[in-house]
C-alpha cells in the first residue's frame, strides 16, 4: 500500500463508484461523490494558498466534511491537523500557533460546542491562520467562507495544470499528518505521520480483520483521534467499505445503526461497548450482521470482552498502540485461544519490532515487567519542531512506548501500567501535568498534585490533591470550577481533596504512585465526594 491517502480515495471511486462510501443520518455518498468533493476542496484551498507542507486544521465533530477534508487536504501535500472538538480556547490557541495552521475546516457550532465563538477570541492572535471555512454561520468579527462556497470555488479542477501537477507530485513518505498528544511534560507536542505510514497501518488492521469491500462500519469514536481517522475512516476506504459514523456516542443510536444498516463492523473503546450491552439487555436490537471491529483506547475488562463476544455476537479483536506508532502496534487475532483475546493484546502486526526494556535498555526475560519499545515503518517522523522531545522518544530507531508490558513466550503482550502518569477517561487521554500547571497558576493553590482513580462507568477519571494558600477558604467545588469551561471536561477532576498531605519521597518528590493508592481508597470507602462543576449541577436542575 504504498500510496498517499488522496490517491488512495481516488482508486477506490475509480474501482467503486457507486458504492455507499458514507451514510449519514439519511445522506448516502458514494465514492465517486466522496473523491469529487474531496478534490473541490482541495482545489478551493489551493488557490487560497495553501502549499505543499502548509498546515490545514479539522475542527469538526463526526460529520462527512470531516472525512471529505481527510482526503482533500493530502491531495495538496497540505498537512492535515486533527483537532478535538472539546478543546477550549487557550488549546486551540496553542495548538493552532504551535503548528503553524494556515487554515482551518470547521462550522459554528456542533451540539454543545461552540467553534466560533473560539476562533472570534483567538484568531486574531494567530499570524499564520488566514482561512476559516465554516459548514454553517458566518461572523462579523473575522473573515470566514461558507463551505459551500469553497465547494463552488473549487469546481474546475480537471483542468487546473498546476493542481493536477501538484497531485503528481507528492510522495507517500512525505509527513501528512500533525496530531497533539499531550505529554507529562510541558505543552502537547505535534506527531508526525506520512502517508505511507497510516495507509499501511490501516491495510494492516484490516486484513486482520478479513475486511473487505462488503463490510459496513459503525464509527462512533472522534475522528479527530488515530482511532478515528486511521483506524476507522483509512481503514475502510482501504478495502472499498462503508462508513457509518455517529455524530456523537449514544448506545441506542449505535445499536439501531447496526440494525439498519446490517452494519458488519462495529469500533469502540471498552466504555463504549459496556454501554452497547447494557442497552442491548433491555431492548430487541437486531445485532446479528455484526461480524467483527476493534476495541482499543483503554484496558478492557475480560469480562466486557467476553460479553461483546458472546452477547453481542461480535468477534473484536483488541488493538494496542500509540499516536506515535501510527498507531496500531499489536493485536489479538482470531484464530488466538479466548484467554489471549481477552488477557491479552495481541502479537505485534506485521513488518514491526516489539521488546521489553528495563530502566537501563535492556530487554528484559519473558514474564518480566518493563517498558514497550516499538520499532518499524509505523514509528512517527517526530514531534513537530520539538528535536530533543524526539530525540528522547525515538532511539536507534526504537520508540519508547511510555507503557509497562510483559511479554510471553510466544509474543503475547499484557499491558500492567504506564510508566507515564497519564489518565485514560473513557478513551480519552489526559495527561496530571497539563492539569497541575493550569491549577497552580490559581492564586490559592499552593500545592497540586493530579492522578487517576479508577471509575466504574469511565475507566478512570482525574483526582487532584491540593494544598491551599494560608488562610485560604478554598473548597473542592472551587478547584473544579476553576477548570471547568477553560479545558476539555475529560480534564476536569471528579474528586479533590484540600489541604492534604501529599506524599513526597526523600527528594521531595511526589510520590503519584502512593498518591494514587490513597485517594482510590478514599473513593471506594465513600470518603470523598463526585464532583460536578456548578454550571453543570445548574443545567441538570432546569
Amino acid at each position: 500500500m504504498k500510496t498517499t491517502i488522496g490517491r488512495l480515495l481516488e482508486e477506490k471511486a475509480d474501482e467503486y463508484p457507486d458504492k455507499d462510501a458514507v451514510v449519514f443520518e439519511g445522506r448516502r455518498i458514494s465514492y465517486k461523490e466522496l473523491n469529487e468533493e474531496a478534490d473541490r476542496l482541495a482545489h478551493f484551498l489551493m488557490s487560497r494558498g495553501v502549499g505543499k507542507g502548509d498546515k490545514v486544521a479539522i475542527w469538526l465533530t463526526n460529520l462527512p466534511e470531516w472525512i471529505v477534508a481527510w482526503f482533500a487536504i493530502p491531495k495538496i501535500g497540505a498537512v492535515v491537523v486533527p483537532t478535538d472538538p472539546w478543546y477550549k480556547s487557550s488549546e486551540i490557541e496553542y495548538m493552532f500557533g504551535d503548528s503553524d495552521t494556515k487554515a482551518v475546516i470547521t462550522t459554528e457550532r456542533s451540539g454543545k460546542y461552540r467553534f466560533l465563538n473560539i476562533l472570534e477570541e483567538v484568531a486574531p492572535k494567530l499570524d499564520e491562520l488566514d482561512t476559516i471555512v465554516l459548514l454553517e454561520g458566518e461572523s462579523d468579527k473575522i473573515d470566514t467562507i461558507s463551505y459551500q462556497e469553497a465547494i463552488d470555488k473549487g469546481e474546475g479542477w480537471e483542468e487546473n495544470e498546476e493542481y493536477l501537477a501538484r497531485k503528481d507530485d507528492l510522495d507517500p513518505d512525505d509527513v501528512t499528518f500533525i496530531l497533539y498528544t499531550s505529554g507529562t511534560t510541558g505543552k502537547p507536542k505535534g506527531v508526525m505521520l506520512t502517508h505511507y505510514q497510516i495507509v499501511k497501518n490501516a491495510h494492516d488492521q484490516g486484513e486482520i480483520l478479513h475486511t473487505s469491500d462488503e463490510d459496513k462500519l459503525v464509527i462512533p469514536v472522534p475522528f479527530s483521534h488515530c482511532f478515528g481517522n486511521v483506524m476507522s475512516i483509512t481503514l475502510t476506504v482501504v478495502f472499498g467499505g462503508t462508513m457509518l459514523p455517529l455524530l456523537e456516542f449514544h448506545p441506542k443510536k449505535a445499536l439501531e445503526l447496526v440494525e439498519e444498516e446490517k452494519a458488519t463492523m462495529i469500533h469502540g473503546v471498552p466504555t463504549m461497548f459496556i454501554r452497547e450491552l447494557e442497552l442491548a439487555k433491555q431492548g430487541d436490537y437486531d445485532t446479528s450482521s455484526l461480524r467483527t471491529g476493534i476495541m482499543a483506547g483503554s484496558s478492557c475488562p475480560v469480562e466486557t470482552m467476553k460479553s461483546v463476544i458472546n452477547d453481542l455476537g461480535c468477534n473484536v479483536s483488541i488493538t494496542y498502540g500509540l499516536t506515535e506508532a501510527s498507531p496500531g502496534v499489536t493485536m489479538t487475532r482470531f484464530d488466538d485461544s479466548i484467554e489471549d483475546r481477552v488477557e491479552t493484546v495481541g502479537r505485534v502486526m506485521p513488518d514491526q519490532e516489539i521488546k521489553v526494556v528495563d530502566d537501563d535498555g535492556n530487554e528484559v526475560p519473558h514474564g518480566e515487567t518493563g517498558e514497550l519499545m516499538v520499532k518499524g515503518y509505523n514509528v512517527m517522523v517526530g514531534y513537530y519542531k520539538k528535536p530533543e522531545a524526539t530525540a528522547e522518544t525515538i532511539e536507534d530507531g526504537w520508540l519508547h512506548s511510555g507503557d509497562l508490558a510483559i511479554m510471553d513466550e510466544r509474543g503475547y503482550v499484557r499491558i500492567v501500567g504506564r510508566k507515564k502518569d497519564m489518565v485514560i477517561v473513557g478513551g480519552f487521554n489526559v495527561y496530571p501535568r497539563e492539569i497541575e500547571e493550569y491549577l497552580i497558576e490559581h492564586p490559592e493553590i499552593q500545592e497540586v498534585a493530579v492522578v487517576g482513580v479508577p471509575d466504574e462507568d469511565l475507566g478512570e477519571v482525574v483526582a487532584a490533591a491540593v494544598v491551599p494558600t494560608q488562610d485560604s477558604e478554598l473548597s473542592a467545588q472551587d478547584v473544579v470550577d476553576s477548570l471547568y469551561g477553560k479545558v476539555a471536561s475529560a480534564k476536569v477532576p471528579r474528586y479533590v481533596v484540600v489541604d492534604f498531605d501529599i506524599p513526597v519521597s526523600g527528594r521531595g518528590k511526589v510520590q503519584k504512585f502512593k498518591l494514587r493508592e490513597m485517594l482510590a481508597e478514599k473513593v471506594e470507602k465513600g470518603e470523598l465526594e463526585k464532583m460536578v462543576p456548578t454550571e453543570v449541577k445548574k443545567k441538570m436542575k432546569k
